[in-house]
């Protein structure tokens, strides 16, 4: 830096207290003897902190500033610009969106880092953003960076010799060649590389697709996929085997879909060792077989009901209602909403001296001590039906199915509720009303519904906002009619926590270090609770809608699950923009 041993540095760095005195006096000195960068004399001498230090000469050369010592960048992002440029510049991109690139670098005053960088920017018509980054924090970024890519590399040159001398073999033994290079360490490091950063990612699932010349490794992250990783096509059926392998499954199978599980030991960057559980599940395409790996972490801590989200008046009828003798409670909601874990938290509360709780469950996706857990085996005949016959005889207090899938499971459950047994389960419906016509679709007589449900509660996931980088910010005038034409319905009872003195705020978040530049951590939960009341016990009929049923669950105070959700964005958990991608028909 030309000027950095220049009076203005100096009397910049002495308005700064992260650095002494006689710290700046000493590399002051230095610099002009030198004619070195007084940042770099600071950095070198350990004066400060590395990243105190950056952040300063950030400051001072008016440009953003970085830290990617904890950021996991995304491989398609790091492949914006290739490893070798990355290393000669200096440089190394972070995050992408459809209009610019955001790239790191240790000195952006490099001409040729620059002109490298402005070639790209009009070489594919996309803005580049510049940001200041310390060399450690460029080690550690550049260290994972190659780690990953080198550790597949090397699998993947011996997968492909393997492979090339499996194709010079005759056709009728190729199948049991690749089963063999399945059970081969290449295979299996490339496998484990895949689990490994799902796990250390903090995915909920993986996604394994064959397109026309490649293989794509998807993560889901708070509910959105992620592309993470592209391998060559030829390693398809090998790493698909090896899965199957792990799982049990049929590896000469590949026209129809199949299910497993196996579980999966990590040790983590902490050097700690960490068991997770896979459910896997294959799928014929056009282009070879689809694998996704649900990622079960059974050693997690199960969080209690308001951890989850769900609102005081909520808190209150759930626990009424566990607290009955008998009686059935169903959860509801899509496909990885979160119901299982709703489930969890109210056996938690329920799992104590004197009482007896059995659970059937495809798959058991958490350990609980002190209650009897049942994995449900469909190809040996126990399913849920014929697990909960069972279960009536081994004297249960709670029963927990974890899906009513068919009439037989819905009848059996509703003559267990009948017969003085509290039983808590999860249906597939788009809402909480939606509930009863779903069972009486199933053929079960409307006043066995009356009798024996308690209550039922539907749900979704929103992710939650970054506390790091959220800010508080106008709506438009579209958004804030929309809050307050929901706001008109809410019972007032249910916005007490709310203060709109100043109008109707809302918050967005811009992306941080904390977050991974993407807004939000973690997920929270959006629900709708309505009890079985006399209103609705009057109503209930074979040809009951589901629209009928929601009116007069708003008589007693339901709020639906948009409107729960709007209050969560008002009080700053999420955005509206993500209420409105979760809950919008």
């Amino acid at each position: 830096m030309k000027n950095s041993n220049s009076k203005i540095v100096y009397d910049f760095l002495i308005s700064h207290s992260a650095v002494e005195r006689g710290d700046i006096d000493k590399a002051f000195k230095q610099a002009e003897k030198d004619s070195t960068d007084i940042f770099d004399i600071l950095i070198d001498e350990k004066a400060a902190d590395e990243e105190k230090i950056v952040k300063i000469k950030a400051e001072f050369l008016n440009i953003p500033y970085i830290n990617l010592r904890e950021r996991i960048i995304r491989s398609e992002i790091l492949n914006e610009i290739p490893e070798k440029a990355v290393l000669f510049y200096q440089v190394i991109p972070f995050e992408r969106s459809e209009n610019f690139i955001k790239v790191a670098m240790t000195d952006p005053l490099n001409i040729d880092a620059l002109d490298a960088l402005k070639f790209i920017s009009i070489k594919r018509n996309i803005e580049t953003k510049i940001y200041l980054i310390s060399k450690s924090g460029f080690s550690s970024a550049i260290k994972q960076y190659r780690t990953l890519n080198e550790e597949l590399k090397s699998v993947l040159e011996n997968v492909d010799q393997q492979i090339s001398s499996r194709e010079n073999k005759q056709k009728e033994d190729q199948e049991g060649e690749i089963e063999r290079i399945a059970e081969q360490a290449p295979v299996s490091k490339i496998v484990d590389i895949i689990i490994t950063n799902a796990v250390e990612g903090k995915a909920s699932d993986i996604h394994i697709e064959p397109e026309e010349n490649e293989l794509k490794v998807r993560y889901r992250l708070d509910g959105i996929l992620h592309n993470s990783l592209v391998l060559p096509k030829k390693v398809s059926a090998a790493v698909v085997s090896r899965i199957k392998i792990l799982s049990n499954l049929k590896i000469d199978e590949t026209r129809k879909p199949q299910d497993g599980r196996f579980r999966f030991v990590i040790s983590g960057r902490s050097g700690v060792e960490k068991s997770v559980d896979l459910r896997v599940s294959t799928f014929p395409t056009v282009n070879g077989e689809k694998v996704v790996m649900r990622i079960l972490d059974t050693s997690s801590d199960i969080g209690s009901l308001e951890n989850l989200g769900i609102s005081p008046a909520g808190l209150k009828a759930i626990n009424e209602n566990i607290n009955r003798p008998f009686g059935i409670i169903l959860v509801t909601g899509p496909t990885g909403s979160g119901k299982s874990t709703t489930l969890y938290a109210m056996l938690k509360i329920l799992n104590r001296e004197g009482v007896n709780i059995v659970t059937l469950e495809d798959p058991v996706e958490y350990f609980m001590a002190g209650i009897n857990q049942s994995q449900i085996k469909i190809e040996i005949g126990y399913t849920f039906s014929s697990g909960l016959r069972s279960i009536l005889r081994q004297d249960p207090d709670i029963i927990m199915v974890g899906e009513i899938r068919d009439k037989e499971t819905a009848e059996l459950a509703t003559h267990a509720a009948l017969t003085g047994h509290l039983v808590l389960s999860t249906l597939h419906t788009n809402n909480a009303a939606g509930v009863i016509p779903r069972l009486i679709d199933m053929g079960i007589e409307p006043f066995l519904i009356s009798s024996s449900m308690n209550i039922a509660i539907g749900q979704r996931l929103v992710r939650r906002i970054c506390k790091h980088c959220a800010q508080e910010t106008e709506p438009s005038p579209e958004i804030k009619q929309l809050i307050e034409n929901e706001l008109a319905e809410i019972p007032d009872d249910q916005k007490s926590g709310l203060n709109l003195k100043n109008g109707i705020k809302i918050f967005s978040s811009k992306g941080c270090g904390k977050c991974k530049q993407s807004g939000f951590i973690g997920r929270i939960g959006i629900y709708e609770i309505f009890q079985m009341t006399a209103g609705i016990e009057a109503i209930i009929s074979a040809e009951v809608t589901e629209g009928e049923i929601e009116k007069e669950a708003r008589k007693q105070k339901m709020i639906t699950m948009k409107q729960d959700a709007i209050l969560k964005a008002l009080q700053g958990m999420t955005t509206i923009e993500e209420v409105l991608r979760t809950t919008e028909d």
